[in-house]
């Protein structure tokens, strides 16, 4: 409410609202003196006439009473007259309205009502009679009308109102000039003070003749000057500033150019220092592979076991360094963002057995306990990276193993998540090592860095693996995690997010007829394993303890049973068993004692893997005809006779098959050949097969589509273990080989040790024990500057002793070298490397079988040049194979 409107209503509204209070009382007081006068000379009017009109009425003489009662009549505000006798009937009425109205109760004495507009005045009449009561003779009503009141009160309310409306313009009149009076300097303070805010400082305002208007002027005028100054100061000062800022400005663009630059220079120097690490790991493994490769060659060569046990050394290193190059070469891909995630089909179950069967040998060596526990609602097929995932389990299970002297590692993996088309799980690797303390594991996953300085040479490793893995399962949308106490292990456990667009539950590997199973093992963990699983498959197992009657004895052994006395009493009891036994040994295959099975048995290698443990319990448990479940039409049976091991050579080389033939062959055995991927397809298409030896590298079809095409035909095929062939082969592609469905990778040449050692993790099949070899002595005149060209004795011990193969593998590689130079020198010339390289990696297989160690090892290292370095660098490597062809093929007349 602005100033003027407060002036007006102090001026006008207080002697207004004044007046009205006092009119009111006005009113009311002089409203209440006329009806108290009217009501005086009302009363006093009949009360005199009222002795007359009872005289008259007792004489009943009506001519006095009619002029009483006019002359009552005319009296003011009396508007009619009424008598009654005593008998209450009316004599006499005057006046309006009173004739028709029925005659009232008679009074008592004088009583006045007053109702609404008209007064009733009820007067007794009596005549006096001496000393005796009066007497009444009726009675007298008056009415009178309150008219004249009310109008006169109207008359005044007119006149008082018409007074304040003139009082209340005088007022306004008033106000208003006083309001213009004091609000008018007040408006212009405003309006100066609006224009300061505008920064016009230039105004001044005039003296005011009231002093408290011109102190205002003065202090507005005062004001204008301050800020007029204050405007001043600032300007100077914002020009100072700016100075300041534009110098300050120019440095920091100085800066910024020296920080651009520094930048530009720090992203190319770690540009070159990852090309550098990806260089120089691709440069290192070339050495390496033909280091390896010799080692390799010179163990096939006459070696006494010192010199054995030193090559065995050197291996181990190399393989130690390979393993450090490739976590550099990951390391430097990851830092230049240049390493890409796949996405194919997952199975869990078999990811996690291809890790339990790489870790297996050194398991076996600690003799500790390696357990993997899948569980039931994980679905499958999962769509993920399988190669970066193998890559992370297998470094925290390598981690595991490595810092864990006694004890136990389970691997395990649940599901945490499971909605529409996306799955989450959690897989954790424990072990009961070293530990680590809180402070170590703060920095456990930088690079480079171990949880203690003396880690690296007492354990080995870069310190790359944990980093690694940390930055590959944030790529795939995980988080990995420690929990650990020092002295008291540790669990490594990560969350995977993957798709599952085809996921189902996982369906029973396998279905029993409800055998009773009895268990013996002191682990556990994988005592608890092995009773789920046998309850999953339709088993019931017992304690070991029960006097119930049993199908099958499963026994796990541990290392403290592989004493004399404990194995002398373990063969009594399989022995004596009237069923089929199952050992589970923790140890490696080589170093098992010699069990007899009486009925029927098996033997297996702790860590086992789950399609294991189903062959073994397909073995001993299901008939012959049921140990495969068919989803379609029954395949047809093979002329093998029951008991047998039924095997499939797929190669394209006639010499390589027939070697694999030749190693492979055994009474219990029945192999099979197939020359291309195609006829496998077809063969398999009608048999089935315990295992398949796969070559990689095959016209038309290679190994791995035809892996691939394997595992499509039929259940049994997708859990048939196929392991790949190849002559060479680096660490990367063997990643890749066993991410694409493959079970293992095993390299050129093959001797029997390799050959059991698949036999026996996959099919269970214990090698028999080789003779002990007797130490050569070396030559007095030392070690042979170079390789020789030809070495019937290395062919004969890769043909599996057999000299006549050793020399016709020989002469097939001889009559076959003019077509491969041919080839070779076409996709020289041509520049063509995927030619070249097939080239080169058929010489490099068949050259293997061979007892021409010379030409092995060039191939071997022309192929890892290849594979390496393309096609830079190779000519020297070339014109020495060509070399070592001629030499060999000068040669051929020796063999006979």
């Amino acid at each position: 409410m602005s100033l003027n409107t407060r002036l007006l209503f102090a001026l006008l509204g207080l002697p207004l609202v004044v007046y009205a209070c006092m009119a009111v009382l006005l009113v009311i007081q002089n409203d209440r003196q006329a009806q108290t006068l009217l009501e005086e000379q009302v009363m006093g009017a009949s009360e005199l006439m009222a002795p007359g009109m009872a005289d008259a009425l007792q004489d009943t003489n009506l001519d006095p009473l009619e002029a009483q009662a006019t002359q009552l009549l005319n009296q003011q505000g009396i508007s009619s007259v009424t008598v009654f006798d005593h008998q209450n009937s009316r004599l006499l009425a005057r006046g309006p309205h009173t004739a028709s109205l029925p005659p009232p109760p008679p009074p008592e004495a004088t009583q006045l009502i007053t109702a609404d507009n008209v007064w009733r005045l009820r007067i007794p009449l009596a005549t006096p009679a001496g000393d005796q009561p009066s007497q009444r003779v009726g009675w007298l009503e008056v009415t009178v009308d309150t008219g004249s009141l009310n109008l006169a009160r109207y008359q005044l309310i007119a006149s008082l109102s018409l007074g304040g409306m003139l009082m209340g313009l005088c007022l306004f009149l008033i106000a208003f000039a006083i309001s213009r009076y004091v609000t008018r300097p007040v408006e212009e303070a405003s309006q100066a003070l609006y224009r300061l805010t505008r920064s016009d400082y230039e105004l001044s305002m005039p003296p005011h003749k009231a002093c408290e208007l011109n102190q205002l002027s003065k202090q507005i005028n005062a004001l204008a000057a301050h800020l007029q100054r204050a405007q001043h100061d600032m300007q100077a000062q914002i020009e100072q500033a700016t100075s300041e800022l534009q110098e300050s400005m120019e440095t920091i663009e100085e800066q910024n150019i020296k920080l651009d630059l520094a930048h530009r220079s720090a992203v190319r120097a770690n540009t070159v220092k990852s090309e550098f690490l990806a260089n120089m790991s691709h440069e290192i493994r070339t050495p390496l592979n033909g280091i390896i490769g010799f080692c390799r060659l010179l163990g096939r060569s006459s070696l006494d076991d010192r010199q054995r046990d030193w090559l065995q050394h050197v291996h181990r290193a190399c393989d130690n360094l390979l393993m450090l190059v490739n976590d550099v070469l990951d390391f430097s891909k990851l830092e230049a963002n240049r390493l890409t995630l796949e996405e194919a089909d997952i199975d869990i179950v078999t990811l996690v057995d291809e890790a339990l069967g790489l870790h297996a040998p050194e398991a076996q060596r600690k003799h500790l306990h390696l357990v993997a526990m899948v569980y039931d609602d994980v679905p499958t097929p999962l769509c993920g990276d399988p190669l970066r995932l193998h890559q992370v389990l297998n470094n925290l299970i390598s981690n595991a193993l490595k810092f864990t002297q006694q004890g136990e590692v389970v691997i395990r993996v649940m599901l945490e998540h499971y909605a529409g088309k996306h799955v989450v799980l959690n897989i954790s690797v424990s072990d009961t090592g070293i530990g680590l303390s809180e402070e170590h594991q703060q920095q456990l996953f930088g690079a480079f860095s171990q949880a203690e300085p003396s880690h690296p040479r007492q354990f080995g490793g870069s310190g790359l693996g944990l980093t690694i893995s940390r930055q590959l399962i944030h790529r795939m949308g995980g988080e990995i995690s420690v929990e650990s106490e020092l002295d008291k292990g540790s669990t490594f456990s990560f969350t995977l997010p993957l798709q599952a667009p085809h996921a189902a539950e996982r369906s029973p590997e396998l279905h029993l007829e409800g055998p009773v199973v009895r268990i013996h093992e002191s682990h556990l963990p994988t005592r608890h394993v092995l009773e789920h699983l046998l309850q999953r498959w339709g088993a019931s197992p017992i304690a070991f303890s029960s006097d119930a009657a049993c199908d099958l004895l499963l026994i796990g052994l541990d290392r403290h049973d592989l004493q004399n006395t404990a194995i002398a009493q373990w063969q009594a009891l399989i022995s004596n068993a009237d069923c089929p036994v199952l050992l589970l040994v923790n140890g490696s295959s080589f170093d098992l004692p010699q069990f007899h099975f009486p009925s029927k048995g098996e033997l297996l290698c702790k860590p086992f893997t789950r399609a294991q443990l189903v062959a073994s319990l397909s073995h001993l448990l299901v008939p012959v005809d049921q140990t495969r479940h068919q989803p379609s039409a029954p395949l047809a049976p093979l002329p093998a006779g029951d008991g047998q091991c039924r095997l499939l050579i797929v190669d394209d080389n006639t010499s390589n098959r027939q070697l694999l033939n030749a190693l492979l062959d055994a009474p219990e055995r029945h192999i099979t050949l197939a020359e291309s991927g195609q006829q496998a397809i077809e063969i398999g298409h009608d048999q089935i097969f315990d295992m398949v030896l796969m070559d990689i590298r095959m016209p038309g079809m290679d190994g791995v589509q035809t892996t691939q095409a394997l595992r499509r035909l039929s259940t049994a095929w997708s859990r048939c273990p196929i392991v790949a062939v190849t002559a060479h082969a680096l660490n990367s592609e063997r990643q890749r080989w066993l991410a694409e469905g493959l079970d293992d990778v095993i390299i050129k040449p093959i001797d029997e040790h390799d050959l059991n050692q698949l036999l026996s993790r996959f099919l269970g099949i214990t090698p028999p024990k080789a003779p002990p070899q007797t130490a050569k002595k070396p030559s007095p005149n030392g070690a042979p500057p170079t390789l020789p060209v030809i070495d019937l004795a290395l062919g004969a011990r890769l043909a599996g002793g057999k000299e006549d193969l050793a020399r016709a593998q020989l002469r097939r590689l001889i009559e076959s070298l003019p077509a491969t130079r041919e080839s070779l020198d076409a996709a020289y010339q041509q520049r063509d490397l995927e030619a070249l390289l097939d080239t080169v990696h058929g010489l490099n297989g068949a050259s293997r079988y061979c007892g021409a160690p010379e030409l092995a090892l060039l191939a071997e290292t022309l192929e890892t040049r290849l594979r390496t370095s393309g096609l830079d660098h190779v000519d020297t490597l070339i014109n020495d194979l060509h070399h070592a062809m001629e030499k060999l093929i000068a040669q051929r007349d020796t063999l006979g």
